[in-house]
């Protein structure tokens, strides 16, 4: 059974404001949906990549994944009216190849998941049939109901926040979503597939991920992003330092 990641990319960032949709905004000269799929591309456990793409945006993702060399990439295909509707579709294209999958769900915009979190999400999969990407919850959250004052105050070691990859096999998260499509066609107050599975009185497994895998929604989300990949770079930066140091004291030692 093969590993399959689905991706959706088919929103036009109107909160962010941007000339262009927001998975098209660069960071370090390449798109961010360049940069999300080169996750998935290196991911050995990956088999192939599906994208849900704006409309008006297919031939130029085409173009980048020729240009950046993406071979793991079967489809590229126009993205729905919301979110739910871009994923249901690439189940869809996915179900054209395949009787069944395991298939990771992921964000077009969110281009910091780690490796590891992948290969955790297809784990957790195999061994649990699902698998959430989460981060535990490190503020203090509060309920509200006027929205004015607190309500209630869960404990934090019982909050987490979900993210993206999530994670199912093929059938049943398709299975799910012709059920809910025959009374919810619109997806009403489903935000994402772990909500979709919840709905419908499914739990689903767990999988603790990487801080800093956000969702590029506003510009805020953008300058993050930005500074992530500049610490990365330095912390690159450091090590090679640290690695020249190291082999400069090594040097030395052989002189004497």
């Amino acid at each position: 059974m093969k590993n399959i990641a689905v991706i959706f990319a088919g929103g036009a960032g109107q909160r962010m404001s941007a000339e262009v949709p927001k998975q098209f905004l660069k960071v370090q000269g390449k798109e961010i949906i360049v940069h999300t799929l080169e996750l998935f591309e290196a991911n050995e456990n990956i088999d192939e990549i599906y994208v849900a793409c704006i409309e008006e945006g297919v031939d130029h993702l085409k173009d980048l994944i020729k240009k950046h060399t993406i071979s793991k990439v079967r489809r590229v295909f126009p993205g729905g009216t919301t979110g739910q509707d871009s994923i249901f579709i690439g189940l869809n294209e996915v179900k054209k190849d395949h009787d069944d999958a395991i298939v990771l769900i992921h964000d077009g915009v969110r281009p910091l998941v780690s490796d590891e979190t992948i290969t955790n999400c297809i784990e957790g999969v195999r061994e649990y049939g699902s698998a959430i990407t989460v981060t535990p919850c490190f503020e203090t959250p509060i309920m509200s109901l006027d929205k004015m004052t607190v309500e209630e105050m869960p404990s934090r070691k019982l909050m987490y926040t979900a993210q993206a990859p999530q994670c199912f096999y093929l059938s049943d998260i398709y299975a799910m979503h012709l059920k809910e499509r025959q009374s919810n066609p619109n997806y009403e107050g489903i935000v994402d597939s772990c909500g979709l599975m919840f709905k419908n009185g499914v739990k689903c497994h767990l999988v603790e991920g990487n801080r800093g895998n956000i969702k590029v929604t506003t510009p805020e989300d953008y300058c993050t992003i930005l500074g992530n990949y500049a610490a990365i770079d330095y912390k690159q930066f450091i090590q090679l330092e640290e690695n020249k140091k190291a082999k400069q004291k090594k040097k030395s030692m052989e002189d004497k």
